[in-house]
C-alpha cells in the first residue's frame, strides 16, 4: 500500500495522489517563503505566495497531463502551458513594485513572486529535492543577507530632500555641505526660483542609509537659513 502510494508521488505520470501531494508540498513552500515577506510588512504575504506557488503547480500538471491523456504522447511538450506562467506571473510582480508609486520598493517581493512560481512549476513537474532546496535558499537569501547588508551598512535608500527658503538663494553649497556631512549623498538637485513670492525650493535628490538621524539632519539644515520648510519623500514636486 504504501509503496503503490510512493510510485504514485514519484510518477512522472499525472495521477490524483501524485498531484494532491505536489499541490500541498507547493502550498507549504509557498507559504513559507511568504511569511517571511509578511514579517517585513509587505502586502503580499502567506495567502499570495501560496496560490502562487499552487496555480504555478497546477500549470504544469495541466501540461504534463494534456499530452498525456488527450494526445497519447509520453514524450510531449509539458512546457507550453507552463512557459506561461513564467512571462504571466510578472503582471503581479509589477503590481507589488507600481503599488509604492513614487519609490522603487517592492523589487525583492516581485522577484520573490516570480521564483515561488518557478517552484511551483518544478513541485509539478516532480522536482521535490530542488524545490525545497530552491525555498530553503530563498529564505537565507530574504532573511541573512539582508543582516550582512544592515551589519554593512549597505541598505541605502533613495529619497528627496525638498528645502523651501525665504528670498532667492544665490549658493546653496551650505546645503550641500550640511547633507554630506551627514553621509548623506546627493545624485541629483533641482531648483526653482519664485520671483514674485520671493521664496527658493530647492529638491535634493539623495541616498541615504537607513539609519540616518532626519530631525538632527532638519536642525542643522535649519541653521543654514530660516527655511520654511523641510520634507523629505520618495516624490519629486517643484
Amino acid at each position: 500500500m504504501l509503496q503503490d502510494i510512493y510510485n504514485n508521488i514519484i510518477s512522472p505520470d499525472v495521477n490524483w495522489v501524485g498531484a494532491i501531494v505536489k499541490l500541498v508540498l507547493s502550498l507549504l513552500l509557498g507559504a513559507t517563503i511568504g511569511m517571511e515577506r509578511r514579517r517585513k510588512g509587505q502586502i503580499a504575504g502567506l495567502r499570495t505566495f501560496a496560490l502562487i506557488s499552487m496555480g504555478a503547480t497546477l500549470a504544469m500538471l495541466i501540461s504534463i497531463y494534456i499530452p498525456q491523456e488527450y494526445m497519447g504522447l509520453k514524450n510531449g511538450d509539458p512546457g507550453r502551458i507552463a512557459a506561461q506562467v513564467v512571462s504571466g506571473v510578472g503582471f503581479l510582480g509589477a503590481g507589488a513594485i507600481i503599488q509604492m508609486k513614487g519609490s522603487v520598493r517592492g523589487l525583492t517581493t516581485a522577484a520573490g513572486i516570480w521564483m515561488t512560481a518557478c517552484i511551483g512549476l518544478a513541485v509539478g513537474a516532480g522536482m521535490y529535492l530542488i524545490s525545497i532546496i530552491t525555498t530553503l535558499l530563498i529564505i537565507f537569501i530574504l532573511v541573512n543577507i539582508e543582516r550582512i547588508e544592515q551589519r554593512h551598512n549597505f541598505l541605502w535608500e533613495s529619497k528627496i530632500i525638498r528645502v523651501k527658503m525665504h528670498g532667492i538663494l544665490d549658493d546653496i553649497q551650505p546645503l550641500r555641505d550640511t547633507l554630506a556631512s551627514n553621509d548623506v549623498h546627493i545624485s541629483d538637485e533641482f531648483m526653482k526660483f519664485d520671483y514674485e513670492n520671493s521664496f527658493t525650493i530647492v529638491n535634493f535628490m539623495i541616498r541615504t542609509p537607513n539609519q540616518v538621524n532626519v530631525p538632527a539632519l532638519f536642525k542643522e539644515i535649519k541653521q543654514q537659513g530660516d527655511p520654511i520648510s523641510i520634507t523629505i519623500t520618495n516624490e519629486m514636486n517643484m
